[in-house]
């Protein structure tokens, strides 16, 4: 981003850090903003067009939810002046990069923070987009093995812990995040030499046991992405019916791809069945619903509900 962009930030204002927190750096870049805050998405949409954005600043989940009111509203992405999204607030993969690059067109960068420690800015991506670039002057962080706490090996995958050297009146000092992560300790591309965060797979409190294979929601989201035909709209469900637990992901059909026609639906759900499968080790019942019949979220999207103990995540 430089100070010739009109970025647009649709992240709540409130005591949310991100907010504010986004504006102030865009501001010290002196790039113009829209400081749109979260919701109502046919506003969104307008600012964007009267406006000439370039940059998108939202979680990715909510890009989702724009490109599919362009789509309805027959607006081509290409007729606005989109270039760039910045999306954070949830784990995300590499899988619905691709979508929303390829339905909003624009180069979609992630990155990383949280409210403990400073909200954004503790690592973000470059153009490179091999990895985070940890703010290693602000923030010493370890990547450790969730349950001896020992640091694992560079580049393997462990819990993040994080000290904040220049946070001022309220000192954080190895701070446990709960988020699931790899530090790379190889040079990028770009030329700097600093550490690099992988994206986060998810949290050690988000993460299922299901028959006793531990399970991520965003395993689930991975699988469904290699499917063509579905939409990056989906809920798991959990619960433990005599004593069994059973797992229920409702996937949404893309418009274009929904049909009355049992066969063709069969087969897609084999499909997905075969790759959740394939990524996570155990059978899902698999439905599959209308477009748009999952609920949309303007913040954070609410992805599993596990009924063995209510748990919302």
């Amino acid at each position: 981003m430089t100070e010739d962009h009109v970025a647009q930030i649709a992240f709540g204002y409130g005591l949310f850090t991100d907010g504010f927190g986004l504006h102030y750096g865009i501001e010290k870049v002196g790039a113009a903003i829209i400081p749109a805050s979260s919701g109502n998405t046919q506003r969104q949409i307008m600012l964007m067009q009267d406006a000439g954005v370039n940059v998108l600043i939202c979680t990715p989940s909510y890009a989702l939810n724009l490109a599919e009111m362009l789509e309805g509203k027959g607006i081509d992405p290409d007729d606005m002046a989109l270039e760039f999204a910045h999306f954070g607030g949830e784990q995300w993969t590499e899988d619905m990069r691709i979508a929303i690059e390829k339905q909003l067109k624009v180069k979609a960068f992630n990155n990383y923070g949280l409210s403990e420690i400073i909200g954004p800015g503790v690592s973000g991506e470059c153009a490179a987009r091999s990895g985070m670039h940890i703010q290693e002057d602000h923030f010493i962080i370890e990547c450790v093995d969730p349950e001896t706490l020992e640091p694992v090996q560079d580049g393997e995958e462990g819990e993040l812990i994080i000290t904040a050297i220049s946070k001022e009146a309220c000192p954080i000092l190895r701070y446990r995040t709960r988020d699931l992560a790899s530090i790379c300790s190889k040079p990028c591309a770009c030329g700097r030499t600093g550490k690099l965060m992988s994206r986060v797979k998810g949290r050690t409190d988000d993460m299922l046991i299901i028959r006793g294979v531990n399970v991520f929601p965003s395993q689930v989201e991975e699988a469904l992405l290699r499917v063509d035909g579905t939409a990056p709209h989906y809920l798991i469900e959990v619960s433990r019916p005599n004593n069994l637990d059973q797992a229920v992901v409702k996937v949404e059909v893309r418009p274009q791809d929904f049909s009355d026609r049992m066969n063709e639906m069969q087969l897609m759900k084999d499909k997905i069945d075969c790759e959740i499968q394939a990524v996570t080790g155990i059978r899902f019942k698999v439905e599959l619903v209308a477009p748009n019949t999952i609920e949309r979220f303007t913040g954070k999207a609410k992805r599993v509900i596990d009924h063995r103990n209510m748990k919302v995540t």
